[in-house]
């Protein structure tokens, strides 16, 4: 398996010439999900979800199929009838050829007077892969190899993540939901998780990729 990193919090995994990409939202490449032969989106936020971006890629392959919560499906569905499954936590799926499960209920508290929304993390083919969206989503009963770590959100602090990464315990970690972050303060905070976090971890320029497994 391959995985190049998009801008963000969007990822492409490719495997025996098919593409799964995650969460091609507003801060992606325009053309992130073209190509996609399915693509999994984890809650409906703009830096998650764009429509268009969506579109591009459901239009360049119209045999490619999205697999969402409720809250995005019910946008897209209309659209394209018949490639847009609904999925909850407990759901397991195929899609282009890898397996999914689907774990975590509700998005992160970014303040209590905001209303929490629902949110689904991706663990891709037993934990090869896992995508927690917008929370701090322990995939329980399940082992993972690469934690895509949403390093820097107004919903978390330092702390947190670096508790995140040893409650998981995956092999290595990746950096994902990172365009805030300034590029003048990555290393506090890779310095600070490489020290803590008790695994591997790194990052990816938007654009490149890494072999998996």
């Amino acid at each position: 398996m391959e995985l190049t990193k998009k801008t963000h919090a969007c990822v492409r995994l490719e495997k025996d010439g098919r593409a799964l990409v995650i969460d091609p939202g507003v801060f992606s490449e325009a053309d992130a999900a073209v190509g996609a032969d399915a693509i999994l989106v984890t809650h409906e936020h703009v830096d998650h979800f764009n429509e268009e971006r969506l579109r591009a890629g459901m239009e360049a392959n119209p045999a490619a199929e999205i697999w969402t919560l409720a809250s995005v499906a019910e946008q897209l569905s209309a659209a394209f009838p018949g490639r847009v499954h609904t999925v909850g936590e407990g759901d397991t799926f195929t899609a282009a050829g890898f397996e999914v499960e689907v774990h975590g209920q509700l998005h992160a508290v970014i303040h209590p007077d905001i209303p929490r929304i629902t949110n689904v993390g991706y663990l891709i083919d037993g934990g090869a892969v896992f995508h927690p969206g917008d929370a701090l989503t322990v995939p329980e009963g399940r082992s993972v190899d690469t934690l895509l770590l949403p390093v820097h959100a107004p919903w978390n602090k330092v702390a947190e993540i670096i508790d995140y990464v040893r409650e998981v315990a995956p092999q290595r970690a990746i950096d994902i939901h990172d365009s805030l972050l300034q590029d003048h303060a990555r290393p506090i905070y890779d310095s600070m998780i490489d020290k803590l976090g008790g695994t591997d971890h790194g990052r990816l320029v938007p654009g490149s990729s890494t072999a998996l497994g």
